[in-house]
């Protein structure tokens, strides 16, 4: 049953603004950051919460949330084990696609490209900024391998702990960056009735200039 325009949770506030309107979108990585900005003080949990989506050898696609850790003009930068799943698919392919997704704020922003590994330095620095006890999971973790029991994991945990001791916890030599350089952009913005504004950047090479246009909802 179609649901009337008055009960429709998708039905949006209709002051909510287009993103065509707003002063400053002709850069994309200038309008992403403000907007991330504003979702950093509006959303309760994660404003940088990204879902990245990869292919496997057989182009089946995969997904699953992730942080985003950096962006600047380059592109976005996650972090992850790359020998885990998405680190297999993306030593397969290096494209990848991604999305943030704002509720509270009723915007979206997608992206997708080719990736490349974020240089050693920059993965050093990120990982030492994190929690000991993360770091520390970062060496216990066969990430997307097969896990008999949670004991295992809490067995590879103490295991490591121990190797450590109060020592420092460097970066894994498996554990990496990535950043898709985006070729397309997207910014999302839900409106009335549905008939959403979409305004899209364009290229056809990461170093190359940007087109801007809309798209249908």
């Amino acid at each position: 049953m179609q649901r009337s325009s008055a009960t429709d949770p998708t039905h949006a506030d209709p002051t909510q603004a287009a993103v065509t309107s707003e002063a400053g979108a002709e850069d994309p990585f200038a309008l992403f950051r403000r907007w991330l900005g504003e979702a950093e003080a509006a959303e309760l949990n994660d404003p940088n919460a990204m879902a990245v989506a990869t292919t496997d050898a057989d182009g089946l696609p995969d997904v699953r949330m992730v942080l985003l850790k950096g962006f600047d003009s380059r592109g976005f930068v996650f972090y992850t084990n790359t020998r885990s799943a998405k680190g297999t698919e993306l030593a397969g392919s290096m494209r990848a696609a991604g999305v943030l997704h704002w509720k509270s704020l009723r915007r979206q922003v997608r992206f997708r490209g080719p990736v490349e590994r974020a240089t050693d330095a920059e993965a050093d620095a990120y990982f030492a900024s994190r929690a000991r006890d993360s770091r520390i999971g970062a060496w216990a973790s066969l990430q997307s391998r097969p896990l008999a029991d949670r004991s295992e994991l809490e067995a590879a945990v103490a295991r490591e702990s121990a190797r450590f001791g109060s020592g420092d916890v460097p970066r894994p030599p498996h554990w990496a960056g990535y950043r898709i350089t985006p070729v397309s952009l997207e910014f999302w913005t839900e409106q009335p009735f549905r008939l959403h504004d979409r305004l899209v950047f364009t290229r056809e090479r990461p170093d190359g200039p940007w087109g801007r246009g809309h798209l249908y909802p």
